[in-house]
């Protein structure tokens, strides 16, 4: 099986011997390509000089995590791969982590995305957001059993078999960074694929955040962009989760006269309106088995 693993980068440096390092120790061999969305520090010259086997695509501009990404996955397409396999640029693998993905998507097609256990840094821990994906506590609730399903787990290690990329598509336009794994798992679901997790595992880097109000401005927009254009739901409705919800988001606010918040929901819902056109040409399209927006 040729296994290509995409990496996008963005400042790198502190990360990149755990995560290329980890690849080179790959129980299978993995080709790589690191997608640079105009890094500041030394990211691409440290790749060249030490990781000479690495591909390296450098974008002048910072196209975004969706954007990015699908230019590895076009890649993969072009060159015949058989899986493409998303790492964050914070995360390493074991080095049976890959080869036990690959192994469950061949033996079962139905699947979309394989991952493993998403744990800390140090590895002490589940990973915050996968152990609320998962409805696990700590690591050792952990199911022993082969694979699991889950409705979602978020694209820090994602396995993805090309044959559904290319019926499925890649990230969507529609999103530039936050929002766009969300909505390839809702596309996914559409055409009836499984998302699950292997108990193998993946180490990711980062600390849980304090929420803050901006975070949680953003938060809120972007789940009324996944809900507008969701494939499984009927226009309707997609347009009353997405636009009621925007309109109920900024009476919530003026309750609680939150005032940067009613106005940030009320430009938000009103820029929802005004792409209603291009959100229902994306509708339509991702509908179809095609590689949409990796071309």
């Amino acid at each position: 099986m040729k296994v290509a693993v995409i990496i996008v980068s963005y400042n790198f440096e502190p990360w990149m011997d755990r995560c290329l390092g980890s690849l080179r120790k790959s129980s299978i061999p993995v080709d790589i390509w690191v997608v640079d969305n105009a890094s500041h520090d030394q990211t691409v010259s440290l790749i060249q000089a030490n990781y000479p086997e690495v591909n390296v695509i450098h974008n002048v501009s910072n196209k975004g995590f969706g954007a990015a990404n699908n230019q590895g996955m076009a890649e993969a397409l072009q060159n015949q791969f058989d899986y493409v396999f998303l790492l964050n640029q914070d995360a390493w693998v074991d080095e049976n982590t890959i080869e036990t993905l690959v192994s469950l998507g061949e033996k079962h097609p139905e699947f979309g995305i394989i991952s493993p256990v998403h744990l800390s840094g140090k590895g002490d821990k589940l990973d915050f957001g996968f152990a609320d994906y998962a409805h696990l506590t700590q690591k050792e609730d952990i199911p022993s059993s082969e694979y699991t399903e889950v409705n979602f787990v978020n694209a820090a290690f994602w396995m993805i078999p090309v044959r559904v990329l290319r019926e499925v598509g890649g990230f969507s336009s529609l999103f530039f960074h936050y929002g766009e794994d969300v909505d390839f798992v809702n596309r996914l679901h559409y055409h009836g694929y499984k998302v699950v997790y292997a108990p193998v595992f993946g180490y990711h880097d980062r600390e849980q955040r304090i929420v803050t109000k901006p975070m949680e401005y953003r938060a809120k927009t972007v789940y009324l962009m996944t809900a507008y254009a969701n494939p499984n739901h009927s226009f309707g409705y997609s347009f009353v989760k997405a636009i009621g919800g925007g309109c109920e988001q900024v009476v919530n606010a003026v309750k609680q006269r939150d005032w940067k918040g009613c106005w940030i929901y009320l430009k938000y819902t009103a820029s929802l309106l005004f792409q209603t056109p291009r959100i229902l040409s994306v509708r339509k399209h991702v509908k179809q088995e095609s590689d949409v927006f990796i071309q």
